[in-house]
């Protein structure tokens, strides 16, 4: 009955339901059934509802996930794109180099500098396990620090020990003859003031003057004239003829040096690890760095003032990146980013760093010359500089040759970093300086980097500087 009920429902209630189900058109293939004589009472293979074949076809669906592969692939490869051509451009030394080897260049993180805050500010930092070190700053123009107790009474008597077994020679500033030979007019007035490492005070310029007469009208001032018709060959000759006394040289000191590599004495790899942590530069720019230089200044002793780095110029070139530079330039220059100096006694008298335009205003070359007070003289105008430090045993100074160039790297020369040692006026003076070398061209330090590690790993020992002959002395003992 209720069988019955089902199938004899009203015509019209059927009508109705099947006019509101969606109504589908017959595909072709469905048409094509009808037409080869499949009736009603026919058994037809069972298939799924047709719909269109733009929404469920296979083939539409593979080109969709074709298609989408494409996009994704193209929009990953402009990623990367993207990220490989904004690297450092500045460390790019250009077709020339890259053409050198088969590998990408080498390229450096920014050098680390510490901040000054202001003058006097104390920083706590721990160099070493056993004690706490104080950084004191003594200057902001240049940025100069102190650090009391570097180093240990014993370090220090260590380090003249070891200078006095490999032996002290005379400090000479000399320029060669062929130097010499090239120097040209313009060179000149330079040359008088650091001509054949003789320090020449107003009163030995006008010797000069009166020796090659120069100066005719003998007024004491070369006209522009009097500077054209000076004959160079007459200049050089004086300059020759004139034997300086050890007062009147540029510097009266004696210096050696002292290696602190893999194999040195365990106090100097000690403290070149203590200078490693203090500036916080990388090991390989450390390490890679001139080796330690002691001097000692006896009594009469001094260095006029003057800069511990050269200047930044197109013709000039690294000393220590020179062998991988493949460049032909006229000069070189010592490329020293940062001066760490020790003092190593206690000086009876004088003997003090001595920095006459710290924290100056301004700086200007022609105002260190005022009223025949020349702030560069160091035996006569000491105390007329703006910053002296007093030696004490085991106290260290360091300083930024160097500004900061916006990017992390080496600026132009810092020229309020001009500094000299003072007249020791009685006992003996040793100071020791660690100076860390690198070059104004990122591309180029990079370079002397990476060439240095490849002679160590195929080279070995056998690749170590001359002066690694200082290992003889690493079990050296000090009498205390």
């Amino acid at each position: 009955m209720a069988a019955a009920a089902v199938t004899g429902q009203r015509p019209e209630t059927a009508a109705a339901e099947e006019a509101s189900r969606p109504q589908w058109a017959p595909p072709d293939h469905c048409q094509a059934q009808a037409a080869a004589g499949l009736g009603d009472g026919e058994d037809a293979p069972v298939r799924p509802l047709c719909k269109p074949r733009g929404i469920c076809s296979r083939a539409y669906f593979l080109v969709l996930m074709v298609f989408v592969h494409l996009y994704l692939g193209n929009v990953l490869a402009l990623l990367l794109f993207v990220h490989y051509s904004n690297g450092d451009e500045s460390s790019d030394p250009g077709p020339q180099h890259r053409a050198q080897g088969p590998g990408p260049e080498p390229t450096l993180g920014p050098l680390t500098r510490l901040e000054g805050i202001k003058v006097g500010h104390e920083r706590k930092v721990q160099l070493v396990t056993d004690r706490d070190h104080f950084i004191r700053t003594l200057s902001l123009k240049p940025l100069l620090f102190e650090i009391p107790g570097f180093l240990t009474d014993e370090e220090c008597r260590l380090i003249i020990h070891l200078a006095q077994m490999k032996g002290l020679q005379r400090s000479q500033i000399l320029p060669t003859e062929e130097y010499e030979e090239a120097m040209s007019t313009m060179q000149v007035l330079a040359q008088t003031r650091l001509g054949n490492g003789w320090w020449m005070t107003p009163e030995s310029i006008q010797e000069m003057y009166a020796a090659i007469k120069a100066d005719p009208d003998g007024d004491g001032v070369l006209s522009l004239q009097e500077f054209s018709n000076m004959d160079l060959r007459d200049f050089h000759k004086y300059m020759r003829s004139h034997k300086a006394e050890s007062s009147e040289l540029v510097r009266n000191s004696h210096h050696t040096w002292l290696y602190q590599g893999e194999g040195a004495h365990h106090i100097m790899r000690a403290i070149r690890q203590r200078v490693l942590r203090l500036t916080r530069l990388s090991p390989e720019i450390v390490e890679l760095s001139e080796p330690l230089q002691v001097v000692r200044y006896g009594e009469g002793g001094h260095y006029h003032a003057h800069v511990d780095s050269g200047p930044v110029y197109p013709e000039t070139i690294c000393s220590h990146t020179k062998l991988v530079a493949n460049e032909s330039v006229p000069f070189e220059t010592s490329c020293r980013y940062m001066t760490v100096l020790f003092y190593l006694n206690n000086v009876t008298g004088g003997g003090e760093t001595v920095f006459p335009v710290a924290d100056n205003r301004t700086y200007d070359e022609m105002s260190l010359i005022q009223d025949d007070v020349d702030l560069r003289d160091t035996r006569r105008h000491c105390d007329k500089g703006n910053l002296r430090v007093k030696p004490q045993q085991g106290t260290a100074v360091f300083w930024y040759n160097y500004l900061p160039d916006g990017q992390g790297w080496v600026g132009d020369v810092d020229d309020y970093s001009l500094h000299g040692g003072c007249l020791v006026t009685r006992g003996t003076k040793w100071i020791a300086n660690n100076w860390i070398n690198v070059d104004p061209s990122r591309a180029r330090q990079a370079l002397f980097q990476q060439e240095m590690a490849r002679l160590a790993r195929e080279g070995g020992t056998d690749s170590q500087p001359e002066w690694a002959l200082d290992r003889a002395y690493r079990d050296a003992r000090v009498e205390l």
